[in-house]
């Protein structure tokens, strides 16, 4: 636990006992605070009391002498209505904050990037954590991604905490200053949770909040609200604004330009590297997480040739177009984590021979959308509880077989793969589905696609 000497002799509230709830409880109790903990949930209760965390009813507590009420990022404080604990220590002037702010409070020494967007922030964050342990530097990962930040390494004067951060993150932080901040993209998701559009975009924009002329911004401008955000940076932020574009040139910035990125920000527009060459991230949106990942590398003094060396040695993300097995020519690629059409249009625009497996518990929308990659698909094979709309959808536009379940889906996609025998085949699970008609998430989903092809392999090499 990274020690909160702020914290001794203070009180807190923690409301939220999951993953980052019940490490910032335990951290500021070893820190030696007075720490007021519940979870609405039992089981989160009993998971934190078998770790030692006292419990305690926060509804009709008094707020006065309470330093701050620690937030999980699940649950709302505003919008659509705000959880009555949060209404009653709002009431009280009591902070609403984060583990990530308590991180912000104990760290002064170290650097932090920041990753936002609404697509993409996963792989950016696992790469830059990536090149920068390539470049040997003192370097911890998580957030909104992997471990909780409490629960992290302490880093010395100089080390590098690279964080995911989620919009629902992103209001609870107050303190924390990004040497390097980025987003993305922003398209509607969350609006629910934001008040509308706006107020997502607001929450987005804090991840600028405190930054100096030491520090720097890279702004993903191929949406409009991206370019809004790095003209009104450009114009109050004293902090370095860097544009990106998969789209387009950019004068100025790093693009994408006949399939290579291009780094034009010291107005040289210099080659870096053919995307092409990086099997393990595919695809224009892929471009733009490598695009990012090198500008904040390069932001925090990494040479050129390191990061373009280290680009090649990222082994990708787990059930985010996760390359896991290739056999006979046939590639199979993990995307669990495309969990709605949107994320599964991703996938399908970076392959052209696919032996689509998707299905699942199906979101708003469908697949409707998908028609313009239908002809990238060779055939479908479908699961779960969307298979037969999925199917009435496909239906006289690409070839598509209802299996049910993973392993079939799997095997049943090999076989037609080897028959047809068109290079650069990929047996994709991109399922544009929710997972819990037959998995408790899309990790377990992902890892049942890569025991149904290691079974495959097993059985061939047999």
């Amino acid at each position: 636990m990274i020690p909160l000497p702020f914290a001794k002799d203070r009180s807190y509230a923690v409301l939220g006992l999951a993953r980052s709830g019940l490490s910032a409880a335990r951290a500021l109790t070893d820190s030696g605070a007075t720490v007021l903990a519940w979870d609405d949930k039992q089981a989160s209760r009993e998971q934190a009391k078998a770790a030692g965390v006292t419990l305690r009813a926060l509804d009709g507590i008094a707020w006065e002498g309470i330093e701050g009420l620690v937030l999980s990022p699940g649950i709302p404080h505003s919008f659509p209505e705000p959880h009555p604990v949060c209404a009653a220590a709002q009431a009280a002037g009591v902070a609403l904050i984060s583990d990530i702010e308590l991180l912000a409070q104990a760290s002064p020494q170290a650097r932090f990037v920041g990753i936002t967007g609404t697509n993409g922030k996963s792989t950016t964050t696992a790469l830059i954590g990536h090149l920068l342990a390539q470049a040997n530097a003192e370097v911890a990962v998580g957030g909104n991604l992997g471990r909780a930040v409490l629960t992290l390494p302490t880093l010395g004067e100089g080390g590098i905490y690279v964080l995911e951060l989620s919009s629902y993150q992103l209001e609870l932080i107050h303190s924390l200053t990004c040497n390097v901040a980025l987003l993305l993209n922003i398209t509607a998701d969350h609006l629910d949770r934001h008040g509308g559009f706006e107020g997502y975009i607001a929450a987005k924009k804090r991840i600028f909040h405190n930054q100096g002329a030491e520090h720097t911004a890279i702004v993903g401008v191929d949406e409009e609200p991206g370019r809004q955000i790095a003209d009104a940076l450009e114009q109050d932020s004293p902090a370095r604004v860097l544009r990106l574009s998969v789209e387009r040139r950019l004068p100025g910035g790093l693009y994408l330009h006949e399939c290579w990125l291009v780094d034009d920000s010291a107005g040289k527009a210099e080659r870096l590297i053919e995307i092409a060459s990086l099997p393990r991230l595919p695809g224009r949106h892929n471009a733009q997480n490598i695009a990012a990942a090198y500008a904040a590398c390069r932001a925090l003094g990494i040479e050129r040739e390191a990061l373009l060396a280290a680009l090649a040695s990222f082994p990708g993300l787990a059930h985010r177009q996760e390359l896991v097995a290739e056999q006979h020519g046939i590639r199979f690629v993990n995307d669990s984590k495309a969990t709605n059409g949107e994320a599964a249009a991703k996938a399908l625009s970076s392959y052209d021979a696919i032996y689509w497996i998707a299905g699942g518990r199906a979101k708003e929308g469908g697949i409707s959308g998908l028609e313009p990659h239908f002809p990238r698909i060779r055939h479908a094979f479908l699961i779960g509880e969307a298979q037969q709309d999925f199917a009435r959808v496909l239906a006289g536009k690409v070839m598509a077989d209802c299996c049910g379940e993973m392993a079939t889906a799997v095997r049943s996609a090999a076989k037609a793969a080897r028959k047809d025998g068109v290079k650069g085949a990929v047996v994709l699970l991109s399922p544009a589905c929710a997972s819990f008609d037959q998995y408790p998430d899309f990790e377990a989903r992902g890892e049942a696609f890569r025991a149904a092809v290691a079974a495959l392999r097993e059985e061939q090499a047999a």
